[in-house]
């Protein structure tokens, strides 16, 4: 698992109907260390906390599997 760049999570949080703020602000601190279940679990607690809408979500998982396969 590796970092996504700025262009990569730029692309993401661009799309129809993402919060902006939580997709940048997630992606961009992903920790490696725990991995894809791990950021996967995280983002899971967040999104009931936060209420992050289904386009949200679907971003973030979209990148947390990009910076897996980057790994």
């Amino acid at each position: 698992m590796k970092h996504l760049t700025n262009e990569e999570i730029e692309k993401l949080a661009s799309k129809k109907g993402v919060k902006r703020i939580a997709v940048e602000n997630f992606l961009s601190t992903l920790d490696l260390n725990i991995g894809a279940y791990g950021n996967t679990m995280n983002a899971s607690m967040d999104a009931t906390m936060y209420k992050w809408n289904s386009a949200t979500m679907n971003a973030i998982m979209t990148g947390i599997r990009m910076a897996e396969r980057k790994g």
